[in-house]
């Protein structure tokens, strides 16, 4: 469940087409940055810590004004690759933003989360010249929060759940509405957990839960899977 959405009018575009994007005049309150410029600041402050990015895909909307972006990098294991999101708004619709995690999620319709907000700060005057700074701090809180996120999917690779605790979790999330999904998706997670399709989510696990709800949420439009899977992870990190 990481990666770029574009639904809501926003064109993909390559690393390159964003150095022709025009970037408004700045005002006495208000300081537009050029999408290029945060990209490459965020891509400089990866190098430094020679951390590279493996896959990057970007989003506009149609006047430019806004970016959406993911990067995914090569800090891996067992499967998991830390990704970072951002985004960019020279309109004011929203602040200089970067989340980063294992499960990082952005979208043209505003939808932006992550394991873990790195940066939000406004255009004001002053961030035009600690850009970099900033960017690079953002970048280090990332990297230091990796492994904590690791920690915690290893406790869920290694939390067993009994078949009845199992179904009791299904119950809950779905007719007690712990969970913001639509209670059709029920019989989906059901089969997707105790009959999985990849080996790898075979054990009994919370771990293996999780993937069934995320994997049945694929189904849904982006807005709704949106929702669904941040109360997802809310209702599992409450499960101990």
């Amino acid at each position: 469940m990481s990666g770029l959405m574009l639904h809501a009018g926003a064109q993909r575009v390559g690393r390159q087409n964003l150095l022709s994007l025009p970037t408004p005049e700045p005002t006495d309150t208000h300081k537009p940055i050029a999408h290029s410029r945060v990209i490459a600041g965020i891509i400089e402050a990866l190098a430094y810590r020679r951390i590279n990015v493996v896959r990057d895909e970007y989003g506009v909307s149609p006047d430019g004004m806004r970016m959406f972006g993911f990067l995914e990098l090569d800090i891996e294991r067992e499967g998991l690759r830390l990704g970072i999101a951002c985004r960019n708004a020279n309109d004011k619709a929203f602040a200089l933003g970067l989340v980063a995690g294992y499960r990082t999620f952005i979208c043209d319709n505003l939808a932006f989360r992550g394991d873990f907000q790195a940066i939000t700060r406004k255009h004001s005057k002053t961030l035009e010249r600690e850009l970099q700074d900033v960017l690079a701090v953002g970048v280090d809180r990332g990297q230091r929060q990796f492994e904590p996120m690791l920690a915690q999917v290893d406790a869920w690779r290694n939390h067993q759940l009994a078949d009845l605790q199992a179904k009791a979790i299904i119950y809950d999330a779905f007719v007690r509405e712990q969970v913001d999904a639509p209670k059709h998706l029920m019989r989906d997670v059901d089969s997707l957990y105790f009959e999985p399709q990849y080996h790898e989510f075979r054990p009994r696990t919370l771990y293996s839960m999780q993937n069934a709800f995320t994997s049945a949420f694929q189904k849904l439009d982006p807005i709704p899977m949106y929702r669904a899977t941040t109360s997802a992870g809310e209702y599992f990190t409450a499960i101990q």
